[in-house]
């Protein structure tokens, strides 16, 4: 027996990512100091242009999120950004090792933590990898366009799953 609800499993992977991208994205691109930390953080990484960097991965977040959200080019979006969440990691999150909370030392105030491990990556990843293989589902602008020949020339040559 078949779940009619089944198409629509998309659309709360969606939803999370573009939403996760938007929060960690916005500040990259719109707040000048967000702007600055990540491009030194970028620099003191060794990443070559890091100011250039910053703005394609700010980009790259905030254009991708608003993409997951609306349903559109969800395939060609993921695939994006699993390559972002794979330098990422591989700079980043890898050296602190899978979990996601590092308790450094504790305090009056209570637990101090420091930087992340790469748990959260490999969700991230996940998720997109299920996007890019079942695509954004019903409620999207893929599907719409999918059904209409001026949409994007490909109407009658995607499958109504697309």
């Amino acid at each position: 027996m078949r779940n009619r609800f089944a198409p629509f499993a998309p659309l709360p992977l969606r939803l999370m990512m573009g939403i996760g991208f938007a929060v960690h994205g916005w500040p990259k691109l719109f707040s000048a100091a967000g702007h600055e930390a990540f491009v030194g953080t970028l620099g003191a990484l060794g990443v070559p242009e890091p100011l250039l960097l910053a703005r394609v991965v700010a980009v790259a977040e905030v254009g991708g999120a608003a993409m997951l959200l609306a349903g559109a080019y969800v395939g060609p979006v993921s695939a994006v950004l699993i390559l972002e969440m794979l330098v990422a990691l591989a700079l980043v999150h890898g050296p602190q090792g899978f979990s996601v909370i590092h308790i450094t030392h504790t305090t009056p105030q209570g637990p101090q933590f420091g930087m992340p491990g790469y748990e959260f990556n490999l969700l991230y990843i996940a998720i997109l990898a299920a996007l890019l293989l079942v695509r954004a589902g019903p409620m999207s602008r893929d599907r719409r366009r999918a059904r209409t020949w001026w949409g994007c020339g490909l109407g009658r040559w995607v499958p109504a799953a697309a």
